[in-house]
């Protein structure tokens, strides 16, 4: 049972479409004024994300420069050792970062890696910070033993539409993801879950991203909204960048949709004018990453992001506070 008559799970593409077409004023005021219902709209959570097994990985997804199957040439290593990864999340914490996410290159984790990832989370919750992990597909077993460990969040993409799935990956599912997701949903786990724009896909496939999200049992919790990095070597390196203006109109249809999640302005904010990141946190973005690094890809440092802040009088979330009203 939803918590909040303002909180739907019944939205329609129609319903959706219009919202999103109305004119972009009218669309910036109805987003800012459901962002003003549920949270500070002068506070943003920040998260430090860490590469903890960079490429050779197995799925083939267009964007992506750790795949192994589509032309980019970076090396693959070994997953990291413990101690590496909570050094990092020291420093991220010291930092302002709230919340310490990890990402591994790979479809899914070997049973032989669990137990790393377990005193990963373990190690990070110690350190009285939020715990995130993306590894790709999870059986139950993995999920529940994740789970034990205290795993906060989970970061699952969809990517796109399911329309437009099978442009951008073939090595697994639309379906795939959304098992994913529900599996770890069910098992107390909060979800991350997005997708990427700026991949040559239509505004519809854009919509329908957010409407697979927005028509799930409960809203993620946080929806990254990333804009394509287009990287040598892989088969989106020479795709247009998208309107600016595309993007804010997808970030204010995410808050509407999902009025309590926290939406992120994730890859791609190096390309981003500070204008237009400003017009997006009015749109509703309420979180970022921090760090110089986002992965592989370039993020803006922590100077830049503070002095953006104090332009805008934007304050960061306190660790424990999500923000909310």
């Amino acid at each position: 049972m939803l918590d909040d008559l303002t909180i739907r799970t019944d939205w329609t593409r129609e319903e959706a479409d219009r919202i999103y077409n109305q004119p972009f004023n009218d669309l910036l005021f109805q987003a800012q004024t459901i962002h003003r219902q549920h949270f500070d709209p002068n506070q943003v959570q920040r998260s430090k994300l860490l590469s903890i097994k960079t490429g050779g990985c197995a799925e083939d997804c267009a964007y992506c420069s750790q795949s192994a199957r589509n032309g980019a040439t970076l090396s693959a290593s070994k997953l990291i050792e413990v101690e590496r990864v909570l050094a990092e999340a020291r420093k991220a914490k010291d930092a302002g970062a709230t919340r310490y996410c990890m990402g591994a290159a790979w479809r899914s984790p070997k049973q032989r890696d669990m137990d790393t990832l377990v005193a990963m989370v373990e190690g990070v919750k110690a350190l009285g910070m939020e715990s995130c992990m993306t590894l790709g597909m999870l059986d139950e077993g993995q999920v529940l033993k994740l789970k034990g460990a205290g795993l906060d969040y989970y970061n699952h993409n969809i990517d796109t539409s399911e329309r437009y799935y099978s442009e951008i990956i073939t090595t697994r599912t639309f379906a795939d993801r959304i098992e994913t997701i529900n599996r770890v949903r069910e098992a107390g786990i909060k979800v991350c879950a997005g997708g990427i724009i700026g991949m040559g896909e239509e505004q519809m496939d854009r919509i329908d991203m957010l409407l697979a999200l927005a028509t799930l049992e409960s809203h993620p919790d946080s929806v990254p909204i990333n804009m394509l990095i287009p990287i040598a070597d892989t088969p989106l390196a020479e795709t247009k960048p998208l309107d600016p203006i595309e993007f804010v109109r997808t970030v204010a249809l995410a808050r509407i949709l999902m009025p309590k999640s926290h939406v992120r302005l994730s890859a791609g904010r190096t390309e981003m004018s500070d204008e237009m990141q400003a017009m997006c946190f009015f749109a509703g973005a309420n979180s970022i990453f921090v760090g110089d690094t986002l992965l592989t890809a370039d993020n803006p440092g922590e100077d830049k992001d503070a002095a953006l802040f104090a332009r805008l009088g934007i304050t960061a979330m306190a660790p424990g506070c999500d923000g909310q009203r």
